[in-house]
């Protein structure tokens, strides 16, 4: 080994010892007759001391250094006379003997600090220099504990790693592929998976009753901050298993996450339906770090001659605790945020509760004390709070306030990171109709149960029927996903034909699978965690491209490789590819 110890290991307990370290110069101070070198490596930071007099070759060589050469240094750890206690290495420095330069460096185009003066396109151009900040070496540090304490758990529960193909068949589970043309069949194709959804039940079929992957999936669909067109996932399936059994392991998955990782020792998971959660908060991935629940308000806001409420659906309202002392300019904010596109609500009502126990709202004219007295009884609202209310079509309006209410969180600081709330929502429905298309899509994946009580319902109101399939989110984000599958073939195409295909059709794209299910397919189920947006959930923040060692940008390009990039025509000609010019 090139050095005897990490740039983050030595203390005070390491006095007159002899070492060598190597790693990248963070900073180079020259003070005349001292020179002193912050040496850094993926462990931390030690400070190198050279003494002119006592070795000028030695010092002047050390002068030349620029940031970011790669040295070797040997020396005696000494007593540092300015102590820096904020690193673990600040009691002491190393007073260096000798000095190799084991490569130089040109100047990085960006400071390789925590706050660094480096952009998001220069960052991701030079991404092994952003990796060298400990801001992203540290999440990408996180990841691999996560994941090494996933397969602890996993294998502890008597699972089986199984790897699943790559190159597959293209099929329609809601997101576009990305395709790979093969070369030896001209005209045909691969596609690469969104998932090993269909290979691990074939799995289940094998016998293999406890399977898992921390595996890679692939999705051609519009980007944005938390979503990557390659990504990863915990991909996990069970036989002989019931919806409870599946939500037993897989809390407890996350519990020993938690706890390993965070050092957070939660308590059994709350749960809410997919009708509550969307009735309560406006959403299927509610945060429950913060109250501000939905109160339904038609019983007290409507026939008193306001038509805006009186036309309305429904009445719909949140307290904001401590909430009255925003100013106009304020609440006139929230107003133009529920009325931008992007949200789409008319307007926004308001009733301060004043602390001498008068009311004030934007809606006086209309509404008397005593009125608005309601309103604040309906919804537990004290002196000092805040009311705010939005009515219209009920799916739009539960929307638009849910949108509200993380707004002001936001803006409140309800969203505390060193916190987690996870919850289940279970009971969503099977089926979503699409008034574009004019047919259903599942609402999950076309291999999602019903419920056993609503089995029967398929053939005389699908509307109504409720999927066996359930979702672990945390913070207001859906880490995983999961549902009991179908393993009935009569019972699967029932369900294509629910969802549009014709029978050719569910035989081309899945004959595979329907044939599997006649030789003896046991009851299944299964999970999918998004593992890059556990990571980040983990690490406190919420773009997941930090906790990816090598991301793409916004528009899906790796602008370090140049990748995607042009093929030449010889390659072209042999994929027999033509392209219109």
């Amino acid at each position: 080994m090139l050095r005897t110890n990490t740039c983050g290991s030595l203390n005070i307990d390491n006095l007159s010892e002899s070492v060598t370290l190597c790693g990248w110069v963070q900073k180079n101070r020259d003070l005349g007759g001292m020179t002193f070198i912050d040496l850094r490596d993926r462990y931390g930071i030690t400070q190198i001391t050279f003494n002119m007099k006592e070795d000028s070759n030695l010092c002047e060589k050390a002068r030349k250094i620029g940031r970011e050469f790669v040295i070797q240094v040997s020396g005696k750890v000494i007593e540092r006379s300015s102590k820096n206690m904020n690193i673990p290495t600040g009691e002491i420095e190393i007073k260096a003997t000798k000095l190799r330069i084991l490569n130089p460096s040109k100047t990085p185009p960006f400071t390789i600090k925590n706050k660094t003066d480096g952009g998001d396109d220069l960052r991701m151009k030079y991404r092994y220099l952003d990796i060298r900040r400990s801001s992203i070496k540290d999440n990408i540090i996180l990841r691999s504990r996560v994941s090494s304490e996933t397969r602890k758990y996993l294998d502890s529960q008597g699972f089986c790693e199984v790897e699943t193909p790559y190159l597959i068949k293209s099929t329609p589970e809601g997101a576009r592929d990305f395709i790979v043309p093969s070369r030896i069949n001209q005209g045909e194709f691969y596609a690469l998976p969104q998932s090993p959804q269909t290979f691990k039940q074939l799995l289940m079929i094998g016998g293999i009753d406890k399977y898992y992957q921390i595996v890679k999936c692939f999705r051609d669909e519009d980007l944005r901050a938390d979503r990557q067109p390659e990504f990863t996932q915990i991909d996990c399936e069970m036989s002989f298993v019931e919806q409870e059994d599946i939500l037993n392991v897989f809390e407890g998955l996350t519990k020993h996450l938690l706890k390993e990782i965070k050092g957070e020792n939660l308590e059994e998971f709350p749960r809410i339906t997919y009708d509550k959660a969307m009735k309560m908060y406006g959403s299927d991935k509610p945060d429950i770090r913060f109250g501000m629940k939905f109160v339904e308000m038609n019983d007290v806001c409507q026939k008193n001659n306001f038509v805006v409420f009186d036309s309305s659906e429904i009445v719909i309202g949140i307290n904001v605790k401590g909430g009255a002392s925003f100013s106009r300019k304020e609440i006139d904010s929230l107003t133009s945020f529920v009325q931008s596109s992007q949200i789409g609500a008319k307007g926004l009502v308001y009733c301060k509760c004043n602390e001498d126990g008068s009311f004030k709202s934007s809606v006086d004219k209309f509404f008397s004390q005593e009125d608005l007295n309601n309103w604040a009884d309906k919804c537990k609202s004290s002196a000092g709070d805040l009311i705010l209310i939005i009515s219209g079509e009920t799916k739009r309006t539960r929307q638009a306030l849910g949108s509200l209410r993380l707004h002001i969180a936001e803006k409140l600081g309800l969203k505390n990171n060193d916190v987690f709330a996870p919850l289940w929502v279970i009971d969503f429905p099977l089926l979503e109709w699409d008034e574009e298309t004019k047919k259903y899509h599942a609402m999950h994946h076309p291999f999602t149960a019903p419920k056993p009580d609503d089995v029967e319902k398929l053939n005389t109101d699908p509307s109504i029927v409720k999927a066996n399939a359930y979702d672990l989110v945390i913070n207001g984000c859906e880490i995983g996903g999961g549902s009991i599958r179908i393993h009935d073939k009569k019972l699967q195409k029932t369900m294509f034909k629910h969802l549009g295909f014709t029978e050719k059709q569910s035989q081309e794209q899945f004959g595979f699978l329907m044939d599997a299910f006649e030789y003896g397919a046991p009851p299944h189920g299964g999970i999918a965690f998004g593992f890059d947006r556990l990571c980040a959930i983990m690490g406190g923040q919420e773009s997941i491209r930090d906790f990816i060692a090598f991301p793409k940008n916004n528009a899906g390009r790796d602008t370090m490789i140049d990748s995607p990039s042009i093929l030449s025509e010889d390659q072209l000609k042999e994929l027999n590819i033509k392209l219109e010019k």
